[in-house]
């Protein structure tokens, strides 16, 4: 079986903020992030669900399995995150204002990999 690089970067994407960043927590800003937008008191639980959906994400994305479903829910997804973030959270955000930018060029990357590659 042959991994499309493409796919297999978008999946690492998901990888590193799901486990990395979030179960791991070895990014505290992104559970700093979840407290201002969701529930100081439950931020530590929500951020660990957030990052095992995003690893469940990387088996989905892997798995080939719905890949248009799968394309237009990342889509929706970074796309909602990155709004809540840049009008909640915008000065814990790595990049600042230039998140929005880095997120679209990743949408732009997912919806050219299914729909045009």
């Amino acid at each position: 079986m042959q991994v499309d690089p493409l796919n297999l970067f978008i999946a690492t994407v998901w990888l590193v903020n799901g486990l990395y960043c979030k179960v791991l927590g070895f990014v505290p800003r992104h559970r700093a992030i979840v407290a201002r937008i969701l529930d100081e008191r439950h931020a530590e639980l929500i951020t660990k669900t957030i990052g095992t959906a995003e690893i469940c994400m990387t088996i989905w994305i892997l798995s080939g399995i719905q890949s248009r479903l799968n394309a237009v829910t990342q889509i929706v997804i970074v796309a909602t995150m990155n709004v809540l973030e840049y009008f909640l959270a915008r000065d814990l955000l790595l990049w600042g204002r230039a998140n929005a930018f880095i997120a679209f060029l990743f949408i732009i990357l997912i919806y050219y990999r299914q729909f045009v590659y």
